[in-house]
C-alpha cells in the first residue's frame, strides 16, 4: 500500500454508529484479529487479548447493563458484533518499567493493536467505534474474564448502515496546531 492509500484509509475511518443487521462472517473478523496481532508492544510482550461477542443475549446484556449512564449510546446494541479489547500485565514490563518511565506500557501496546483492529476494519469495509464508557467489572462479570484481564476498551464492529451512515471524518487540527516545532 502506498502512502496516498493509506491516507485516503485514515481519513475514511470514522466512528460508526448506524449498523445494518447483516452478519459479520467470522473471516472478516479474524483478518481484523490478525491485524491486531501483528501490532508492535513494549518489550513484545502482546499483552493484549480480544474476547469477540457475536451472541445476541450477551451483546444486549453488555448494552443493557455494562455501559455507563449519562451517555447514550442506543445505536450499540445493534452492532452485530461487539469486541472486547483486555491487556494482561507482565511484571517487569508492566508494572517496574512504567516505575521507572511513569509511562503505561500496556495502554500504549493496547492502543496500537485497537488501532490496527479499526484500519483492517476499515479497509474491509465495516465500520467500528471504539468505546471507553463501560464498568469493567460487569463486563469482566458477563464475558466471565479472568482477575489477571484489565478489559480497556470495547469495540462495536458492523457493516455500516449506508442509509445513516457517511464516511465523513469529523473535524480535525491542522498539521501547524498539533505541530510542536523544536526551538534550539
Amino acid at each position: 500500500m502506498d502512502y496516498e492509500k493509506f491516507l485516503t484509509l485514515c481519513e475514511k475511518r470514522g466512528s460508526c454508529r448506524s449498523y445494518s443487521n447483516r452478519e459479520v462472517p467470522d473471516e472478516l473478523i479474524n483478518k481484523c484479529l490478525e491485524c491486531a496481532r501483528l501490532a508492535p508492544s513494549a518489550c513484545n510482550k502482546q499483552p493484549w487479548r480480544f474476547s469477540v461477542v457475536k451472541d445476541e443475549e450477551l451483546r444486549n446484556q453488555i448494552a443493557s447493563t455494562a455501559l455507563l449512564p449519562a451517555l447514550p449510546m442506543p445505536w450499540f446494541k445493534d452492532a452485530p458484533v461487539i469486541i472486547a479489547l483486555s491487556v494482561e500485565k507482565s511484571f517487569v514490563t508492566h508494572t517496574l518499567a512504567p516505575l521507572l518511565s511513569g509511562l503505561n506500557y500496556q495502554l500504549i501496546d493496547a492502543g496500537i493493536a485497537g488501532e490496527h483492529l479499526v484500519l483492517a476494519a476499515e479497509s474491509l469495509n465495516l465500520g467500528t467505534c471504539w468505546i471507553g464508557w463501560f464498568n469493567e467489572k460487569r463486563i469482566k462479570k458477563i464475558l466471565k474474564l479472568p482477575g489477571k484481564l484489565r478489559v480497556v476498551s470495547l469495540f462495536t464492529l458492523g457493516f455500516p448502515n449506508d442509509k445513516y451512515y457517511s464516511h465523513t471524518p469529523s473535524s480535525r487540527k491542522n498539521l501547524d496546531e498539533i505541530l510542536i516545532p523544536y526551538k534550539p
